[in-house]
Formats: structure tokens, C-alpha cells, sequence
């Protein structure tokens, strides 16, 4: 407790810091604030209908995601899936079009160039997913919940605006955290909407459990334990992993230029953290966009049950694709054997260049594959949770989504403290070794 204490106030201590601190706290209230200020022309105290729909199945992760304001009908609804989304495709089209490839090599004015692209791509989502959203308001609201005096077209397109540019000024809370706060804005924009759902989930399994005739307030307290001990052991899991070495990524690298200093491949198991899990679940929430919010119809009423096979089995084997993916374009063999072949590198047995490249994608499609598949078991925890008698949303924080997310960017905001501690020669968060985030070891 004394090591707590001291370290907070290392903390305090380091002006830079604790202004990051603060000002990524501030704008997180603000994003906090907005989630409950209502679309103008709807009623707030006939949502009921709203929020009993966002209590389970697809539209509850959507409620998840944006921190309860798809569920409040707020102008923050949308939240920042429709940015996400975007981001999957633009990363797509990276792969499969030379142009976006050049984007991608030229560095940081390509990267700003793409940044560009993508948030045109999200406004062109939000346009379509606006209407949705206010079409499943009509569908879910009595008539007497829209106050509003325009025309239904006319507020259909006032609210759409609204919603967009809710969006677009979530969207730039999170980039203002990731250039003046701490970590990275947008995954602490969804980890704070994912914590914002634990005390009402709470409630809501104490309370089905105080219902319950034979060890209800017992099963509670042993619930609550397996929780801590999931959420602690995942931790641990996620910091292993990002830290065995790889008996594939052993071989040595050797330096003519430096006169033969021997180094090792810049390799890891999990390469791509938990970004897999947040674009699997963007697009398993594909098929409300063309379902119009309506769960009951084709696709998006099969994948509106979190237990069942499908659900589950798309889930997992899309959390596997998109780990190979991201990992595909953090780490490209291509370019990491012409770094190696600049500098004087090469390994042992392998001629520089394609064979080298070739040698390289190898081990990470070797060493991927049990990081996909320890990222899948995890993403469809809260289905099992769920069938041995635990409330949907309190299961979901069992695994899945919310507890991958929680702990990478819970790890990472912690790393980006400790290294300004270590920086100006402070302790540092832990006793012994050090945080490893998704940045690296």
C-alpha cells in the first residue's frame, strides 16, 4: 500500500503527466456527459421500448460499445462502430489496391491521407446507419415519444445530421486524447462505455439472484470471485504471451556492418492485441446496418443469439481471420527482409531478400495461429457463462469483446504511465519487470 501511495504521487508529481491525466479525464466526461443528452424532438421518459430492445443479443454489444447511448436514443448513438468500420475497409482496400499500398509506404503524410479517407468513409456509413437508427425509433417509440413539429422526412434528415456529428465530434475527443491525454483515445472511449455497463449489470444479476429460492446470494458472491479471477488471469495470459519467446523467432540474425553483432527477429505470438476482437465484432454488427435494426429478420435475427453455434463459430473464426490479417499488415516480411538486406542483415541458411521474406512469413504464420486461436477461446467465454446461468450482460464481461478490451487497453494506458515514470528515473508500476501494452514488450 506504502509502494501505492508513492508511486501516485510520482504520479502527481510529473507536470506533463498529470496535465495528460486531466485532460484525458476531462474529455472523457465530456463524452460521458454527451451519452445522455437525448436526440432534440424525443421524448426522454418513453425510451422504455428503446432499452428493453438493447438488452441482449447484437443490439446490446451496440448499446455496449457506445456506453449506453444507442440505448438513450443520444446524440451519441452510433457511437464510434461506423469509424471502426471504415477503418477495416479502408485497411482492406490497402491490400488489395496498389494506390492505397503507395498511401501506406509514404510514411506519415500517407498516414494522414488516410486518416482523411477514412473519415469520409465514416460520414458516407453514418448516412446510411442515421436513417436506421431513427427508422427502429419509430418501430420501438409510441408515436407520442416524438415531440418534434417537422414533417417525418425533415427530422428523419435533422437527426441523421445530428447523429453524424455526434460521431464525427467523438471521433475527435478520441484524437485529441491520443495527441494530448494518455493511450490511445478511441480504445479508452470503448473501454469507458464497456465500464459504464458494469454497475447496472450488476444490479441486474443481484437482483435475479436475491430472486432465486436456493443459493441465489451464494452463487452471486461465487460469481463475483470467478470474475476477478478471470479478469486476473487474462492479465496474466496477455502479458505471457506478448512476452515467450518464440522458438521459431530464435534464429540469429546476423550484422555484417556492425561486425557480426548477433540480434534476434522482432517477432511476437500476439502481434496484433485486441484489435482482431473489435473489428470481428464491427462487422458481426454488419447485418443490423442491412437489417434496419430489426433483429427478427434474415441474418441479423440468426446472429442476434449470443449462445447459439453460428453466433459463436462466425465469431471465432472471424477473430482468427482478422488476427492473421492485422497482423499481415503491422508485420510485413517483404519489407522487414529489404530493412534486414539495407542494413547488412541476413539469416543464416537463407539468402537475403525473397527467401529471407518467405523464411519470415513462415514463422509468423506458424506463431499466429495459436495467438488467433487463445484470442478466439476468449471471445466466446461469455456464451458459455451465459449457459450455466449468468445474466447476458453480466456474462459478457466473463470474456469476449469486453474483457480483451479492458485489459489490453487498461495494460496499455498503464505502460504509457510507467515509461514517463521510468523516464524521469521514478519506480516503476511494478516490482519486478515491466507493463508490456500493444505498443510492444
Amino acid at each position: 500500500m506504502k509502494r501505492f501511495i508513492q508511486t501516485l504521487k510520482n504520479i502527481w508529481k510529473i507536470e506533463d503527466l498529470r496535465k495528460r491525466i486531466l485532460y484525458t479525464l476531462s474529455l472523457i466526461a465530456i463524452y460521458r456527459l454527451g451519452c445522455y443528452i437525448v436526440i432534440p424532438g424525443i421524448d426522454a421518459s418513453l425510451l422504455a421500448g428503446l432499452q428493453n430492445q438493447t438488452s441482449q443479443g447484437l443490439l446490446g454489444l451496440l448499446d455496449m460499445f457506445s456506453g449506453g447511448a444507442f440505448g438513450n436514443a443520444s446524440i451519441f448513438a452510433l457511437g464510434v462502430m461506423p469509424y471502426i468500420s471504415a477503418s477495416i475497409v479502408i485497411q482492406l482496400l490497402g491490400v488489395m489496391f496498389p494506390f492505397f499500398q503507395r498511401l501506406q509506404r509514404e510514411g506519415e503524410s500517407g498516414r494522414r491521407k488516410m486518416n482523411q479517407y477514412t473519415r469520409y468513409l465514416t460520414i458516407l456509413i453514418l448516412a446510411i446507419q442515421g436513417p436506421a437508427y431513427i427508422a427502429n425509433l419509430h418501430a420501438q417509440l409510441p408515436a407520442e415519444a416524438f415531440v418534434s413539429t417537422m414533417s417525418g422526412g425533415w427530422y428523419g434528415a435533422f437527426a441523421t445530421l445530428i447523429l453524424i456529428g455526434g460521431t464525427m465530434f467523438v471521433m475527435w475527443l478520441g484524437e485529441r486524447i491520443t495527441d494530448r491525454g494518455l493511450g490511445n483515445g478511441i480504445s479508452l472511449i470503448i473501454m469507458i462505455g464497456i465500464i459504464a455497463r458494469l454497475p447496472r449489470a450488476l444490479k441486474i444479476e443481484l437482483v435475479e439472484k436475491f430472486t432465486q429460492t436456493t443459493g441465489g446470494i451464494l452463487m452471486f458472491i461465487v460469481e463475483i470471485v470467478i470474475l476477478f479471477f478471470v479478469f486476473v488471469a487474462t492479465i496474466a495470459l496477455v502479458q505471457a504471451v506478448r512476452k515467450v519467446p518464440v522458438q521459431y523467432a530464435k534464429r540469429v540474425v546476423g550484422n555484417k556492418q556492425y561486425g557480426g553483432v548477433r540480434q534476434y527477429l522482432p517477432l511476437k505470438i500476439n502481434a496484433a492485441g485486441v484489435m482482431p476482437i473489435i473489428f470481428a465484432q464491427a462487422m458481426m454488427l454488419f447485418p443490423l446496418l442491412f437489417s434496419r435494426f430489426d433483429v427478427t429478420k434474415g441474418l441479423a435475427a440468426v446472429m442476434n443469439n449470443p449462445v447459439g453455434f453460428w453466433y459463436n463459430f462466425v465469431f471465432a473464426l472471424m477473430v482468427i481471420l482478422f488476427t492473421y490479417f492485422y497482423t499481415a499488415i503491422t508485420i510485413n516480411p517483404t519489407n522487414m527482409a529489404e530493412e534486414m538486406k539495407k542494413n547488412g542483415g541476413f539469416i543464416p541458411g537463407y539468402k537475403p531478400g525473397k527467401k529471407t521474406a518467405d523464411y519470415i512469413d513462415s514463422i509468423m504464420s506458424r506463431i499466429t495461429l495459436p495467438g488467433s486461436i487463445f484470442l478466439a477461446i476468449v471471445a466466446i467465454l461469455p456464451a458459455f457463462a451465459q449457459l450455466l446461468g449468468v445474466n447476458n450482460q453480466f456474462a459478457s464481461f466473463y470474456g469476449g469483446t469486453s474483457l480483451l478490451i479492458l485489459v489490453g487497453v487498461v495494460l496499455d494506458t498503464l505502460q504509457h504511465i510507467e515509461s514517463h515514470l521510468l523516464m524521469r528515473h521514478y519506480d516503476g508500476l511494478m516490482k519486478t519487470g515491466r507493463l508490456t501494452g500493444r505498443s510492444g514488450m
